[in-house]
């Protein structure tokens, strides 16, 4: 693989602040701009269908979610060692993991859209999807469900150029995909009146488009990084397999058990009526804004740490997590303090119907517990997926997506009372999880290791 400096980018020398905001800034944008668009998808069919179309987008979305949970786990866990693999300089073991990625993610894809189809809309019955809006609700998740592939494509390439510490070319990526679905939302859903099916066409589309631009921009650089892409090339190499699995079924059942938990809230919300379930499409939409901060901040935090811990500069990963922390406390207070003086205003951008807005101060105490807590996950996510430590991620998959997640829900909202205001907040208390059990690592010195992957 060829030393080039705008494909492999060495995150263990220099300012360490500089290299987190300069890997993060583009990704946070990327992030920025996919959230907006999925915003819009509820915004504009909110606008126009009323609080029926929010809901079948926001059921559609959580469904969709929990099916691809295998695709981002192995995507996330393969950026997280080929950072690794960078660090300590194993330019081998890098071609090698984009062919096992490519090879094993498309192959999940694909499973996907088979039992998609044969279970057809069961997942909507499970969630008790109201049947008021249970056909915009399917004709969304399924249009979602044939873009499967263009979305496990994308998340590929976009893992393997942060895994190489390149944040940069998947913002651009992302850009073109944005401005396309927002056009696309705009005509399909309100000039065209095609709903929550236009709304999810308008997705796949720029999907689609995305991950085409990406593909191609990979398959150009190719020769920096020694993956010829050539079809006897994509196959599974055992030997960056094992460290791939290893991780990324922990990282899988991690984003699985989170969503699960999710999804189950979302069928105990869905039994209060689409009024709660478009309100549940807001938190979720809000809770995404900060998330996307958190996410960026993770991905440059392990991929900082990663490298470092692969270069064995072991001093730099207290000073990461440090700085990571006091960025993701300052923004998160802010989003607190605009949730706090101009709710109205927020819950207005997603909707007209005053059914809706006459509940929505039930969301403002949740949604603040939310942030909070996304901020406390960032520090605990950035340590574990950058020391690749398999055993602490299931941990956390446990804890914070099925014991607390669901065990606080269920708690505060039947045992307590609170109704649909104590499953959100179980759901945002879940968040300071991850950030307990990093402590304790942190303090260990375990994640001190030069071993890829444990």
């Amino acid at each position: 693989m060829a030393d080039n400096k705008t494909m492999v980018k060495n995150l263990t020398e220099g300012s360490i602040i500089k290299a987190l905001l300069t890997y993060a800034a583009p990704l946070f944008l990327a992030n920025l701009l996919q959230a907006v668009y999925n915003v819009v998808d509820m915004v504009v069919v909110g606008q126009v269908e009323g609080g029926i179309g929010m809901a079948a987008v926001s059921i559609g979305g959580e469904v969709l979610h929990l099916m691809t949970f295998l695709i981002m786990g192995f995507n996330s866990a393969g950026q997280v060692i080929i950072s690794q693999y960078v660090g300590a300089k194993k330019h081998d073991g890098i071609v090698k993991m984009i062919a096992t990625m490519f090879t094993i993610v498309f192959c999940i894809a694909a499973a996907i859209l088979v039992i998609c189809i044969v279970i057809g809309d069961a997942p909507l019955r499970w969630l008790n999807t109201d049947e008021i809006a249970f056909a915009e609700t399917h004709n969304y998740y399924m249009t979602c469900v044939f873009g499967i592939f263009f979305i496990a494509g994308y998340n590929v390439v976009c893992a393997i150029l942060r895994g190489l510490g390149d944040s940069k070319r998947p913002f651009i990526f992302i850009v073109i995909a944005s401005i396309l679905n927002i056009i696309l939302d705009i005509v399909f859903v309100k000039f065209l009146g095609m709903g929550a099916f236009g709304a999810a066409l308008a997705t796949v589309i720029g999907q689609a488009v995305s991950f085409i631009t990406a593909f191609a921009y990979l398959y150009h650089k190719r020769a920096e990084f020694g993956f010829d892409f050539k079809l006897k090339s994509f196959r599974v190499y055992s030997d960056v397999a094992k460290p791939l699995v290893k991780l990324g079924i922990p990282m899988a059942i991690q984003s699985a058990a989170v969503t699960l938990s999710k999804t189950v809230l979302a069928a105990w919300i869905n039994n209060s009526g689409y009024e709660y379930s478009a309100l549940a499409g807001i938190y979720n939409k809000l809770g995404l804004f900060a998330g996307i901060v958190s996410f960026s901040f993770i991905a440059a935090g392990s991929a900082n740490i990663g490298q470092s811990i692969g270069a064995r500069k072991y001093e730099r990963v207290p000073k990461i997590l440090l700085l990571v922390s006091l960025i993701m406390i300052v923004v998160c207070g802010g989003l607190c303090v605009v949730i706090l003086l101009f709710p109205t205003q927020v819950f207005s951008m997603f909707t007209t119907d005053d059914a809706i807005l006459s509940i929505s101060g039930v969301l403002i105490f949740p949604i603040i517990v939310n942030f909070l807590g996304t901020a406390a996950r960032t520090f605990g996510f950035s340590l574990i997926n950058g020391s690749g430590n398999s055993k602490l991620n299931l941990i956390i998959a446990l804890l914070d997506g099925i014991v607390f997640r669901i065990g606080l829900s269920y708690l505060l909202g039947f045992t307590f009372g609170l109704s649909v205001k104590g499953f959100w907040l179980g759901d945002g208390f879940a968040g300071w999880v991850p950030m307990f059990v990093a402590f304790g690592f942190l303090a260990s010195g375990k994640w001190k290791s030069d071993k890829l992957v444990r």
